[in-house]
């Protein structure tokens, strides 16, 4: 345990209400455990919880879009030609493409502890 790079020790004494608060403020960041969450708020000033999960379903749409897009030009490439359906089709996955941005925008990323 020589290498450690952390090698300060702070006792810090709590009331029982103290405690469960704290344990409630780390519990609902999401953060592995007291220090981690401590060290963030010490460094940082303020411990923030970002939720990623619109993100993921922000992304996993765009792909499906994407995939829809390509299979379009794939067509298009194939055939030397373009037909008023499929710039329709394009159009309709765009339109998804602008929903989904709207949507994503109008969510909270974050919320402060």
């Amino acid at each position: 345990m020589a290498n450690r790079t952390r090698k300060n020790v702070i006792y810090l004494r709590l009331s029982d209400k103290e405690l469960w608060i704290l344990q409630e403020k780390v519990r609902l960041s999401e953060h592995r455990n007291i220090s981690d969450y401590l060290r963030q708020f010490i460094v940082e000033g303020i411990v923030y919880n970002v939720d990623y999960k619109y993100l993921r379903k922000y992304n996993y749409q765009l792909g499906k879009i994407g995939t829809n897009i390509n299979q379009i030009a794939k067509r298009i490439n194939e055939t030397r030609s373009i037909y008023q359906t499929d710039i329709d089709e394009i159009q309709k996955e765009m339109e998804k493409v602008w929903q989904l941005q709207k949507s994503m925008l109008s969510e909270q990323p974050y919320r402060e502890q």
